[in-house]
């Protein structure tokens, strides 16, 4: 299903990189800074709620 969709044009052919697998070093960088950021909030939030 994804393939035709691809084929016909319907869906984007480049995809998104799946974190810490995809190649390249940017990728990597921008999910673990978004990995760090979610967490500080998380625990800032749990901080906040008691």
């Amino acid at each position: 299903m994804v393939n035709i969709g691809m084929t016909i044009g319907l869906m984007p052919v480049i995809g998104i990189p799946l974190p810490f697998f995809s190649y390249g070093g940017s990728s990597l960088w921008s999910f673990t800074i978004l990995l760090f950021i979610l967490i500080k909030l998380d625990s800032y939030r749990t901080f906040v709620l008691r």
